[in-house]
C-alpha cells in the first residue's frame, strides 16, 4: 500500500483577501478530508510569517457544520512559527520550527496555495516554491504574475483575439500630475469601473456614473496599488466559466452572477444572505461553447496551468462578449462559483480537488524531466 500524499495548505497572507483566503482554504481541506491525504495546514499572517496549524485545530474547523455565509466559515492563522525548506530530496519540502531549523514538523509532498490576490496569487509564493523544488497547485510564476496584473492580463488576450473591455491605465504619479482626471480616461463612457490593477475580490473597486466623482475612486484603487486601471463598463450579464487541466485543458459549465447596484461588489460576494450565483446560466447553447472557447483561449493566452476561473460580460443586444478578469486562484469555498460550476458539469469538488494535486505533481515531474523547465 503506497503512502498518502502530504500535502501543505498555504493560506492567510498579506494581502487584503486575507480573510478570503482563509476561507478559500478551509473549503480545500474539506475537499481533501478522506482522499487518502495527510494534509496540514500552514497560515501565512498578515506581516508574512509562517505559522502550523496544530492538527488538532485543523480538524475542530473542518469537521463542524458549514456556517452559511462562506466569509464566516474559515481557517485562522494560529500555531508555533516555522520555515519552509528544501527536502533531503527533491519534490519534498520541510516545515521546520522557525527558531529551531534542526526541529522538523513535517514533510510535504504537493502545496495547495490557497492564496489570494497579491503576494500569493502573482507569482511571489509560486516563485518561493520552485526555488524549493516542490510541486504546488495552480499556475506557475509568469502566468501567475500575468494574471494577476489586469494590464498585463488584458495585452495577453488582446494579442490572441481575446475580446476585452475598453480600458486605459495610469500610476500614481501621472494621476497627481493631471489637473483633470476627466482626461486620463478620454474615450471611455460611463459607468466606469476603477480598479487596483493587481487586486482581487472586488476589493478597491468602485462605479463611477455620471455625476460621480472619479477623483475619489482613483485615490481609493490607489490604497491597494500604484497603477490604476479604468474600465468602461458594459451592460450585460455576469457570466463565469471555470478551466481545469495542464495541456489539454477543459472549461467548465457556464455559471450567471446575479448583481444589484449595477455590480458584483465585495459586500454582496462574501456577506450577502442569499445566494447570487445561477448555475448552470440560461443561455443558448451557442453562447454557452462560445464562452467555454474563449476561457480555454484565454487561459493559453497567459499561459495557464491547473485552474483558473474567467469572468465575462455578455451583452445580450449585441451578442457579443467581453472578457472581465481571469483568477489563477479563483475562490474555493463552498458557496465559490469555481467548484459549483464544476459540479454542473459532472465534476464534485473532491474530484476537483484530486486533478489539481495530481497536475501540480505532473507538472513538476515534467519540469525536471527537461533542461531549464518551462515557463508555465
Amino acid at each position: 500500500m503506497s503512502a498518502p500524499i502530504r500535502i501543505g495548505i498555504l493560506f492567510g497572507g498579506p494581502s487584503a483577501e486575507h480573510e478570503v483566503s482563509c476561507a478559500s482554504a478551509l473549503g480545500v481541506a474539506r475537499a481533501l478530508a478522506g482522499g487518502g491525504y495527510r494534509t496540514v495546514a500552514i497560515g501565512i499572517t498578515r506581516t508574512g510569517g509562517f505559522r502550523l496549524m496544530p492538527d488538532a485545530v485543523l480538524a475542530e474547523l473542518r469537521d463542524r457544520p458549514a456556517a452559511e455565509r462562506a466569509i464566516d466559515d474559515r481557517l485562522t492563522v494560529t500555531g508555533p512559527a516555522v520555515e519552509l525548506r528544501a527536502g533531503p530530496r527533491p519534490g519534498v519540502v520541510q516545515v521546520s520550527a522557525g527558531n529551531a531549523p534542526g526541529a522538523v514538523h513535517a514533510e510535504l509532498d504537493v502545496i495547495f496555495p490557497v492564496l489570494h490576490g497579491p503576494f500569493g496569487e502573482d507569482g511571489v509564493v509560486q516563485g518561493l516554491l520552485e526555488s524549493l523544488n516542490v510541486p504546488y497547485v495552480g499556475c506557475g510564476i509568469l502566468a501567475s504574475a500575468v494574471g494577476m496584473n489586469k494590464v498585463a492580463m488584458k495585452r495577453a488576450l488582446r494579442a490572441e483575439g481575446v475580446p476585452v473591455t475598453p480600458q486605459v491605465s495610469f500610476d500614481e504619479q501621472t494621476f497627481r500630475a493631471t489637473d483633470d482626471p476627466e482626461k486620463l480616461v478620454l474615450g471611455l463612457r460611463r459607468p466606469l469601473f476603477v480598479k487596483p490593477a493587481s487586486m482581487g475580490s472586488s476589493i478597491g473597486i468602485s462605479r463611477v456614473a455620471d455625476g460621480d466623482d472619479l477623483a475619489a475612486a482613483v485615490e481609493e484603487a490607489l490604497q491597494h496599488d500604484q497603477l490604476v486601471v479604468v474600465e468602461q463598463g458594459v451592460t450585460g450579464r455576469e457570466l463565469e466559466c471555470a478551466v481545469l487541466g495542464g495541456w489539454r485543458p477543459e472549461a467548465s459549465a457556464v455559471g450567471e452572477v446575479q448583481v444589484s447596484g449595477g455590480w458584483f461588489d465585495y459586500q454582496q460576494k462574501y456577506f450577502g444572505d442569499a445566494d447570487p450565483m445561477i448555475v448552470p446560466a440560461v443561455l443558448p447553447d451557442e453562447v454557452t461553447e462560445r464562452i467555454r472557447d474563449l476561457s480555454l483561449r484565454a487561459f493559453a493566452a497567459i499561459g495557464g496551468w491547473g485552474l483558473a476561473r474567467v469572468d465575462f460580460f455578455y451583452d445580450e443586444a449585441t451578442g457579443d462578449l467581453y472578457v472581465n478578469e481571469l483568477n489563477t486562484m479563483p475562490g474555493f469555498t463552498a458557496h465559490s462559483m469555481y467548484p459549483k460550476v464544476w459540479a454542473a458539469a459532472g465534476v464534485s469538488y473532491r474530484e476537483v480537488a484530486d486533478r489539481l494535486v495530481e497536475l501540480a505533481r505532473t507538472r513538476h515531474a515534467e519540469r525536471a524531466a527537461t533542461a531549464g523547465g518551462n515557463a508555465r
